[in-house]
């Protein structure tokens, strides 16, 4: 599966539950952090007032990750 910025947070977690400890060193809360968020990865990484292309950066890191876990 090809991670997008439009994914939600909830699937993400769900897809690549290695997902969360990089969101957290990003400084992005997420549902298994105890703090939950709703919508996609665009959105909560434009709350904590991240440029469009560090938001695309964050994909293709969660991309590698992705195919690191096969």
């Amino acid at each position: 599966m090809e991670i997008k910025k439009e994914i939600t947070i909830e699937e993400l977690v769900d897809v690549l539950p290695v997902s969360v400890r990089y969101l957290m060193q990003q400084g992005i809360k997420c549902i298994a952090c105890g703090e939950p968020i709703w919508g996609t990865l665009e959105e909560a990484a434009a709350q904590k007032g991240f440029s469009p292309e560090t938001i695309e950066q964050f994909v293709a890191d969660l991309n590698a990750l992705a195919r690191e876990q096969g």
